[in-house]
């Protein structure tokens, strides 16, 4: 999309900066798992050497299961490996500042009237790092989630700036929240920690914001 202004390059390089950030926290999170993994299993592996020597169990069993958990976490840690998520990873970290670099820019720019030429060519450098460090079945996914992710954030900061100048006139107001974060985004990939109900507020009156 031809991009007519700073505000267009803006808003590109934030949403492409938040699904880096989503990308970032997938491979984080899948690694953390084969490492957890990996611990519980190692560690069950220990206490059953220490059982067997203790009690002096030479059961068929007792020395079978060590050799089987220990192939098993050489499984793991192989798979790991082939996954490549510490360079996936630096990528990504590589690319973000990339594009934080050009997004500083432009946010200095805001006020040209035109796009200045070296702004556009660290934008299409930005691009290009963007592209480079997420495979593309990847960076779909995580571009719509950046995508509904700033949309809700400017719709709440819309209801925020409405309910200021609303107290700033007197004028009575509420603050309510008439629909859940889990129906907006897209929580499969990157599901949401429970939290407490939001509790509504009562209507401000006049008279209540005097007596701040």
């Amino acid at each position: 999309m031809k991009k007519e202004n700073v505000l267009d390059i803006i808003t590109s390089l934030r949403a492409r900066r938040d699904a880096l950030g989503y990308a970032h926290e997938k491979l984080k999170q899948d690694s953390d798992s084969y490492n957890k993994i990996i611990i519980v299993i190692s560690l069950g592996a220990g206490i059953m050497e220490s059982i067997k020597m203790r009690l002096n169990l030479n059961a068929a069993g007792w020395s079978l299961a060590p050799i089987l958990l220990n192939s098993g976490i050489a499984g793991l840690s192989a798979l790991m490996k082939f996954q490549n998520y510490p360079v996936r990873m630096e990528a990504i970290t590589q690319a973000s500042s990339v594009l934080n670099n050009c997004l500083q820019k432009a946010r200095n720019h805001i006020k040209d009237e035109e796009i200045d030429p070296e702004l556009m060519s660290d934008y299409n450098a930005s691009l290009l790092a963007c592209e480079c460090a997420v495979y593309p079945s990847e960076r779909k996914q995580f571009m719509l989630q950046a995508h509904k992710n700033l949309l809700l954030i400017l719709k709440k900061e819309k209801e925020y700036y409405t309910a200021i100048d609303k107290a700033n006139r007197g004028i009575s107001f509420s603050i309510n929240s008439d629909e859940s974060i889990e129906n907006i985004l897209d929580t499969s990939e990157h599901p949401l920690k429970p939290t407490n109900k939001i509790i509504e507020m009562e209507t401000v009156k006049e008279e209540e914001i005097d007596n701040l």
